[in-house]
């Protein structure tokens, strides 16, 4: 598995020959690409609705798109998807074979008005557990696992679902704080979900979400936690095995 990180919460994903967008947003300090740089995936993911999520979310329409319902809805309606996972998106819990991958939907808690419009909901928000097998109940060291956490707070289904089921290898977790989780509870939510891996998104994109991700390191060492902070460069590619 393939992990690129092209700045804010715009990931890249390759699971086997399957590829798969999350959050596309390039008008970010960290990424020195255009949308149409980018190979257009086969997947588009969408935690939420806010405007630094779905952005340039209509430069890729011809993927078939992965969101809840609302915000499926409004995506045809305004950026041109023609195609949804099941015809109309999936919902929070629901687990989706998208090529070589699956992708299940987990909560995140945020808000989620259409770019931040108070008059129009998106439903809710959401993170995504893409993985190469299926996730079951029985443990498999064969599975590799990514966890994007969209906009959350830290959230106790991180300790208690996300990682004994879901069995994340890696997670990449907001860590800018106001909007979203700062580094100390990104820390523990990367404690939480017992991951091998942990990477900071959404920071140094607007003044307010502007951190030092030293802290972030070193929170996540004083929780005790093994996993190995990988912090990137705008771009950078990761290889998960």
């Amino acid at each position: 598995m393939e992990l690129t990180w092209h700045g804010h919460s715009t990931w890249y994903v390759t699971v086997g020959e399957t590829s798969l967008l999350i959050d596309p947003f390039f008008d970010n300090p960290k990424t020195d690409l255009e949308p149409s740089d980018v190979d257009q995936p086969e997947y588009v993911l969408l935690t939420h609705g806010h405007a630094d999520h779905v952005a340039h979310a209509g430069e890729f329409s011809d993927a078939t798109l992965v969101a809840v319902p609302e915000l499926v809805s409004y995506a045809e309606d305004n950026y041109g998807f023609e195609d949804a996972v099941g015809g109309m998106g999936m919902n929070l819990g629901g687990t989706v074979e998208c090529g070589d991958a699956f992708v299940t939907m987990v909560r995140a808690d945020h808000t989620n008005g259409i770019e931040t419009g108070y008059e129009t909901s998106a439903g809710m928000p959401a993170g995504f557990v893409i993985s190469d097998k299926k996730p079951t109940q029985e443990a498999d060291p064969d599975t590799t696992t990514f966890y994007h956490a969209g906009d959350t707070s830290l959230m106790s289904e991180m300790r208690d679902v996300i990682g004994p089921f879901l069995e994340p290898d890696a997670a990449a977790v907001p860590a800018g704080d106001h909007f979203t989780m700062g580094p100390t509870q990104a820390a523990l939510a990367v404690d939480w979900l017992d991951v091998d891996y942990a990477f900071p998104m959404h920071y140094d994109t607007f003044p307010p979400i502007e951190i030092d991700t030293d802290d972030f390191v070193r929170e996540v060492k004083a929780t005790g936690s093994d996993a190995e902070v990988r912090v990137l460069e705008g771009d950078e590619t990761f290889t998960l095995e």
